[in-house]
């Protein structure tokens, strides 16, 4: 996998299957994508493209990109529940950001991702775990350089279940005190 795809399952359930990418070779050349296959649910690790600088990768991202992740996860939801993690690259709402009105041109706050991330995971069902917990509460996963001692950050990593798993969500937490990346550990606890 070529990007730093990232997870950590403590579980003592081993998954049924395992699956690499979603399926279209355009996406899957980068390594974005990893599915795990369990008894009740599916769990698909996700690291969604960035805009990038410039926004120069934005209409691959949310015309192209986000649909086709959006119709996988979909398809696999037909089976049963599915829970979607990972860096998805977009701050949601103002409060997923500090200081948003400077941040409206920028990659991962951009109208354009979050009316994509609106319509291809809000709209299809999914609800935000951490938020769905802590309808209030300000909590950023990311900081760009020298920013997190001042807690000028992003939420850009998220746990997203399923409606139909949603009342088995224990919790969903951000562990901000774990600073061996620019990115924070985020949890999910599921009552099965």
């Amino acid at each position: 996998f070529g990007f730093d795809l990232c997870l950590a399952l403590p579980s003592q359930v081993k998954p049924i299957s395992v699956q690499y990418g979603i399926g279209i070779a355009e996406h899957d050349q980068e390594g974005r994508v990893i599915t795990l296959e369990f008894e009740n649910f599916y769990l698909v690790n996700a690291y969604v493209p960035n805009s990038g600088r410039g926004l120069r990768r934005l209409v691959y991202r949310v015309d192209n990109w986000d649909p086709s992740f959006a119709d996988f996860v979909e398809k696999l939801e037909s089976f049963k529940p599915v829970i979607v993690c990972g860096d998805l690259n977009c701050a949601r709402q103002s409060i997923d950001i500090h200081n948003p009105p400077a941040k409206t041109e920028d990659a991962g706050f951009t109208e354009e991702e979050r009316e994509s991330f609106q319509i291809n995971f809000d709209m299809r069902g999914f609800v935000d775990t951490f938020r769905k917990q802590h309808p209030k509460a300000v909590g950023y996963t990311f900081w760009g350089e020298n920013q997190r001692r001042n807690n000028k950050g992003w939420r850009l990593d998220y746990f997203l279940a399923s409606g139909s798993i949603i009342d088995r969500v224990h919790d969903s937490y951000i562990l901000p005190d774990v600073t061996s990346s620019d990115h924070s550990p985020i949890g999910l606890v599921l009552k099965l």
